[in-house]
């Protein structure tokens, strides 16, 4: 079993920077791939990036390449997305996911789930 909480969301102007963190539980934490998605209002939840269980394989969808950046550290049971450049396409709830698998782009990949956190790019 592995639990999940997000942290970091809030209302941010566009061009503005955001750190979003997910604080995880387990001692095999460092043994899932790790990943990060969103869902905006209306909209199906999507895949933002990934990161392999050492932190060597990342994965970014193509709207947030070169934008975000994602990371981990096993030593804390922690993964970052770090978000710069935000854009009002950006606005969503944020979900961290961990899987037992390859961190692929799809959400039948993912195991575990968090609650998400609130991220909104204002003009």
């Amino acid at each position: 079993q592995v639990q999940l909480v997000e942290s970091g969301g809030g209302l941010v102007q566009a061009g503005g920077s955001l750190r979003l963190s997910c604080a995880a539980s387990g001692r095999t934490f460092s043994s899932y791939a790790m990943g990060w998605f969103r869902q905006a209002p209306g909209k199906e939840r999507e895949f933002v990036a990934a990161i392999s269980w050492s932190g060597g394989n990342t994965y970014y969808a193509d709207s947030v390449k070169g934008r975000f950046t994602i990371s981990r550290d096993n030593a804390k049971n922690a993964v970052y997305l770090q978000m710069n450049s935000l854009k009002l396409e950006d606005t969503a709830v944020y979900y961290c996911a961990a899987g037992s698998g390859w961190p692929g782009p799809q959400i039948y990949e993912y195991d575990y789930w968090g609650q998400g956190t609130q991220v909104t790019v204002s003009t």
